[in-house]
C-alpha cells in the first residue's frame, strides 16, 4: 500500500479524470446501503473530492447521520476500475460552489448559486484504490483464454494499486 504524494494524488485523478459519473454509496438508517449516481467536481491535491447536493435530499440525510461513504468509478472500454472510501460532509461553502458551478449544476438548482438548498459533499478520502488494465485487450483475452485451457486463473495483466490517506 502506497501513501499520499503529489504523483499518487495526480495518478488517481487522471485514473477519474475521463470518467464523470461515480456511484456513491452511503449507509442508511437501517444499516442498509444505497449507492446513487453523483457527477464529480473535482479531487484536490489534499484528497478532498468535491460533489454537489441539495440539504433537503435523502442523501445528505444519510451522510449527516453516518459520514462513512464510499464512490466508485468505472470506465469499462478503458478497464478502469476506481474504488475511494472517506469520510463525507454536507457543507455550505459558496465560494467552492462558485469555483466548481457549470451549466450542467443550474438544471439542479435554477436558482442558482443563491439557492437556500445548495450545499456540497466534501468527501475527505481515507483510502483509495483501482485497478487498470493497461495492457491492450488482445493480451487480456489471451491470458483469460490461456488460464480457462489449462484450468487455473489467469495472471493478473492489470496495474492495481491500494493508497492510504491517514
Amino acid at each position: 500500500m502506497s501513501h499520499v504524494t503529489e504523483d499518487t494524488i495526480k495518478n488517481l485523478r487522471s485514473k477519474i479524470s475521463s470518467i464523470q459519473f461515480g456511484m456513491l454509496t452511503t449507509i442508511n438508517d437501517d444499516q442498509s446501503l444505497s449507492s446513487r449516481p453523483m457527477t464529480r467536481q473535482a479531487l484536490e491535491d489534499s484528497g478532498i473530492i468535491w460533489f454537489f447536493i441539495s440539504d433537503t435530499s435523502q442523501l445528505a440525510t444519510d451522510i449527516n447521520r453516518h459520514p462513512k461513504a464510499n464512490v466508485t468509478f468505472a470506465n469499462p472500454s478503458s478497464s478502469i476500475y476506481v474504488s475511494i472510501s472517506g469520510h463525507a460532509e454536507i457543507i455550505k461553502f459558496k465560494e467552492k460552489a462558485a469555483e466548481l458551478w457549470n451549466p450542467a449544476v443550474a438544471a439542479w438548482f435554477p436558482e442558482g448559486l443563491d439557492d437556500p438548498h445548495l450545499s456540497l459533499i466534501k468527501l475527505s478520502i481515507y483510502n483509495a484504490e483501482y485497478w487498470d488494465s493497461h495492457t491492450n485487450k488482445m493480451m487480456q483475452i489471451f491470458a483469460i483464454a490461456k488460464a480457462a485451457l489449462i484450468g487455473i486463473p489467469p495472471v493478473a495483466v492489470s496495474e492495481h494499486q491500494k493508497i492510504d490517506f491517514k
